[in-house]
């Protein structure tokens, strides 16, 4: 593994990494971050491939062929997906030790919050983290990647102690069920990880990041607002807002991840510091079998060291890195101090990595 500088006692009593990245660190005084606990939610309504054949044109054999699905975990009526983060949260606060009160700060990486305005706030009130502020990042697919690195800067910058990153998605609201291209590919979810300040002698638990976007893809994954210029003057002054539902170009996409996924953590390795032979797992966004076989073979990452519940759960958006980093942990197979690659991609587009010790 990478050798670390002995960490900094910092103004704040907070430890500091003494190594430098140029995009994890801006001083070579950074505070210490430590992924402290994990947790996760889904909803109890199972929709399996049997169960779309009912709705489309499909088999059980196509879709496990082309995707690596079984099945997906939808919201039922009535149910909200901040009640699932705010589950998902306060079981990485029981791993972590941290009681909700100590909680600074939440970022909820969401791209289908039950309110316009966010659902970070209504996580918050949840669990009762009342001194804490919390915010919505919408960055779809990257979406905890890249709420992981922002939530660390305000660890590191010395601003806080214990942020909560939660990674939740509903897609579920934004699919045509009867469109087999897509309804097969999701399902809803939450996962959550703590942050904390390291204390004096921890080494730091963010190795290295990279992050991107590039707008003019956006044409091929998107999820765009439905009604009309000049609301107050049309027929339709008294309607309801609303999205159209989710539209992708499948082989596109595809095409960009398999490309995008083993650079940006190739990237984030640079950046780190430490060579790809030193990954203990790959934990990326469950999008797809084949994407996540051609990140592990280009990394030359055993099949084995890759964390995939795909089969299980479908493409969570925002939430299936820290689903599946929680199921790892808590199986046993992620233990204290190993070394992970994550890494998001979709709508934006976006892709974004980073390097990770866990506990």
């Amino acid at each position: 593994m990478a050798a670390f500088a002995t960490p900094i006692r910092g103004p704040r009593g907070v430890a500091h990494c003494g190594r430098y990245h140029a995009k994890t660190c801006h001083t070579k005084t950074c505070a210490s971050v430590q992924l402290a606990g994990c947790g996760s939610a889904v909803p109890d309504l199972v929709l399996t491939n049997r169960d779309l054949e009912a709705y489309v044109e499909t088999s059980d054999e196509w879709i496990v062929s082309r995707t690596g699905i079984k099945k997906r975990h939808i919201l039922s009526e009535g149910e909200t997906l901040s009640s699932h983060a705010a589950a998902s949260a306060l079981k990485a606060l029981e791993m972590a030790r941290v009681l909700p009160e100590d909680v600074d700060l939440i970022i909820m990486a969401t791209s289908s919050p039950d309110d316009l305005f966010g659902s970070a706030t209504s996580v918050q009130a949840t669990i009762g983290a009342t001194k804490a502020a919390a915010f919505d990042l919408t960055a779809a697919c990257s979406g905890f990647v890249m709420a992981l690195a922002t939530g660390a800067q305000f660890i590191r910058a010395g601003t806080y102690r214990n942020v909560l990153v939660i990674g939740a998605d509903a897609l579920s609201r934004y699919i045509d069920w009867r469109d087999r291209n897509t309804c097969v590919l999701f399902g809803d979810g939450s996962g959550a990880v703590l942050l904390r300040a390291g204390e004096d002698g921890e080494q730091c638990g963010l190795l290295g990041i990279d992050m991107h976007s590039d707008g003019s893809g956006l044409k091929n994954l998107n999820c765009s607002f439905a009604g009309k210029g000049n609301k107050p003057d049309g027929e339709e002054a008294s309607s309801t807002g609303s999205y159209n539902n989710l539209h992708m170009n499948g082989q596109e996409v595809f095409k960009f991840a398999v490309r995008a996924v083993p650079r940006v953590l190739e990237a984030a390795l640079e950046d780190a510091g430490i060579a790809k032979e030193e990954l203990d797992w790959l934990v990326l966004h469950q999008a797809n079998m084949r994407i996540l076989a051609s990140a592990a073979e280009r990394l030359g990452v055993p099949p084995e060291r890759v964390v995939s519940n795909l089969s299980d759960y479908g493409n969570t958006s925002a939430a299936s890195i820290p689903i599946a980093l929680d199921e790892a942990v808590r199986r046993g197979d992620i233990k204290r101090g190993d070394v992970l690659g994550l890494a998001g991609f979709g709508a934006g587009l976006s892709w974004a990595a980073a390097i990770v010790r866990w506990g």
